[in-house]
């Protein structure tokens, strides 16, 4: 009898690790199908202005994603920042962006977003130059860890939305990360099929290379030089001026704009 019980125990056990994607499919084609509330409508029509350059099928995405993203996703104000739907809206519409046309989990080891009301202080310990240990402070606008949280400053978040065409969007930069952290490792390369890893190994490490020259020299560049310090940076720096500034990105750098289109299943110049 204890054998049998054992059993039941176990099956039910298999059953209900094999069916809980079944179930999360099932919740997020529910929340898919419901009415975009009027109000994140309004939102995204005073905050987000980029939405309206999308086309109406991936307007028509992009909210539905939104309504997983915002479903899934816990929002955490700090330093004395009120979560509202403003403040939600507003961002899932931009970290949506990044998961139009392809088929998603919705960033998933993202757990919390953390929203300050404007630059955030963290302290950084590093060597210096003669391998000493020494401790210093960064004022950031955006940060993006591993262990399921993303970080954002709510005055960057609004005037990241608010300019569509400067190539500079912090919720763009930092959820770039969490594709790129979805394999494990942060290096500049998100999931990609066998026979895509080698092409985007030879263009990024190129062009990697060329803009570390560039800022080392102070050239200007259309990539801002940040993008200069790790392959991490360079992509999520790659990914802003891919949906900001399409046009000169396809331009200056065809082959890297191929494959940022490639990846992202989009083409921004025909918007």
């Amino acid at each position: 009898m204890l054998i049998l019980v054992m059993w039941v125990v176990a099956l039910l056990v298999v059953i209900a690790l094999a069916g809980e994607p079944i179930w999360i499919a099932w919740r997020r084609r529910q929340l898919r199908s419901r009415p975009f509330p009027d109000v994140w409508r309004e939102i995204l029509k005073q905050r987000v202005p980029y939405v309206r350059r999308l086309p109406a099928d991936l307007q028509l995405q992009l909210k539905r994603h939104m309504q997983v993203f915002l479903a899934e996703k816990q929002f955490v104000g700090c330093a004395g920042l009120q979560i509202t739907d403003e403040v939600r809206v507003t961002i899932a519409a931009q970290a949506c962006l990044l998961l139009l046309n392809r088929r998603t989990d919705y960033f998933p080891e993202l757990r919390h977003i953390l929203v300050y009301p404007d630059s955030f202080v963290v302290n950084r310990v590093g060597t210096d130059p003669t391998g000493v240990l020494q401790e210093h402070r960064q004022v950031l606008a955006g940060e993006s860890w591993s262990e399921g949280k993303v970080v954002l400053s709510w005055t960057d978040v609004l005037s990241g939305a608010e300019v569509i065409d400067d190539g500079r969007n912090v919720v763009i930069h930092e959820f770039a990360h969490q594709l790129d952290q979805e394999d494990g490792r942060v290096n500049g390369a998100p999931l990609l099929g066998r026979r895509d890893l080698q092409r985007w190994s030879e263009v990024f490490s190129h062009e990697f290379r060329k803009l570390q020259q560039q800022a080392e020299q102070q050239q200007p560049t259309l990539l801002d030089h940040y993008g200069a310090t790790e392959p991490a940076e360079f992509f999520a720096v790659a990914s802003e001026v891919f949906f900001e500034q399409a046009p000169r990105l396809a331009q200056e750098h065809p082959a890297l704009y191929e494959l940022l289109s490639r990846y992202y299943r989009i083409n921004p110049l025909s918007w």
